[in-house]
């Protein structure tokens, strides 16, 4: 988080930094990975961006992931991780729950810098101390297995839940319910990689919904239906001022919302006033893209980074406005929930930095999601 952040457009943001290897436990274990760094948003002497790690080769228990810094850019807080800097080199190291990626899987990470004059993209990204190839390797070839690029189905961990048979799979057979569309919409602690929507999945019939957005999936230690609109460092300000809402909707039609956002508003010490106008224009947003549009908004967690003081009393001040607000705009045909994610969470005990969930917060949060959403989808 930082005191103000701006999005940039998708064209800047798609950066391929590159491909690395990685290491395996085993002596024959196949080793790839490939490597995403996007530009979240970026403004005068600071950005943010976020880091995803593909594995393409055999499952890894943990990661360290170096990269270095052309332009003199500076790391001031980055989450689902720890990092130390030296100079231009960055070590980054998995959080005590996403150190473990299977096959094809993602573990992800955030990052809040500084810079001056340029923000370059990092060079020299290594793995778990193997400097970057490209591709797939096997450290032992006279080892048989399977090839790389086909790997066992038991490489990638548990095998997903048989997914619905399409509607157009038999034609004697009638279609099956369309599954609730569920949009998950906020900034890094819906995404980055926001692993209480994987948890809040589970605990759904599978067969009954899809989670759906722009953004895959991150890595939480099993597959889940991750698609989702957590895009990290952004302002709900910034998002309803520039309608980029409006693309969203479009491209993934959800009937119900789930909305947790300000966090990144409080920070920049936006007031409440300006906070809930923005809310206002989304909630038109979502309706003139489906009017009967189900919104679940959330009393957003509480904050208490070392870096603001006066964030945690922010935060009460919003929330204490959520409700009548609410209340003011909801409607039959289209109601607007809302949803206590404030109460009982601890940020000694429920975060890892004072902003972002730990594990223990993840549950928290899936947890009171949980009773809202099943009765908008019932």
């Amino acid at each position: 988080m930082h005191r103000r952040v701006l999005a940039v457009p998708a064209s800047v943001c798609a950066l391929l930094a590159g491909f690395l290897a990685v290491t395996a436990t085993r002596a024959d274990a196949a080793a790839g990975c490939s490597v995403r760094y996007t530009v979240s948003s970026q403004w005068p002497g600071g950005f943010g961006a976020t880091v995803d790690v593909t594995n393409l080769g055999d499952p890894l228990t943990s990661w360290s992931l170096a990269f270095t810094f052309p332009g003199g850019q500076t790391i001031t807080q980055l989450w689902n991780g720890s990092f130390t800097q030296s100079g231009a080199t960055v070590t980054v190291r998995n959080a005590a729950w996403n150190g473990a990626v299977s096959t094809g899987g993602t573990a992800s990470f955030g990052l809040n810098g500084s810079w001056t004059g340029t923000n370059p993209v990092p060079t020299g990204f290594a793995l778990n101390g193997v400097t970057c190839n490209g591709g797939t390797t096997n450290p032992s070839p006279s080892v048989s297995g399977p090839a790389p690029s086909s790997p066992s189905p038991s490489a990638s961990g548990p095998a997903p839940s048989s997914p619905a048979p399409s509607p157009s799979a038999s034609s004697s057979s009638p279609p099956a319910t369309r599954k609730t569309k569920i949009m998950a919409l906020g900034d890094s602690i819906t995404g980055s990689p926001g692993c209480w929507r994987a948890l809040l999945w589970q605990k759904l019939p599978a067969d009954r919904v899809d989670f759906v957005g722009t953004l895959p999936g991150q890595g939480c230690g099993f597959d889940y239906d991750g698609e989702n609109e957590g895009h990290g460092g952004y302002l709900v300000t910034n998002v309803a001022n520039q309608n980029l809402l409006v693309g969203w909707l479009a491209a993934t039609g959800p009937d119900v919302v789930l909305m947790h956002f300000g966090t990144n508003d409080v920070w920049s010490n936006l007031p409440a006033s300006t906070i809930l106008a923005a809310y206002t224009t989304l909630v038109g947003q979502m309706r003139a893209a489906n009017p009967a549009m189900k919104i679940l908004v959330a009393q957003i967690i509480p904050m208490n980074p070392s870096t603001c003081a006066e964030c945690a009393q922010r935060v009460v001040s919003l929330n204490a406005a959520i409700p009548a607000w609410a209340a003011g705009l909801t409607t039959a045909a289209s109601p607007i929930t809302v949803v206590d994610q404030w109460t009982g969470f601890d940020t000694a005990a429920d975060t890892y930095d004072g902003v972002h969930p730990n594990d223990a917060g993840n549950v928290k949060i899936a947890d009171r999601w949980y009773r809202p959403l099943a009765a908008a989808i019932s």
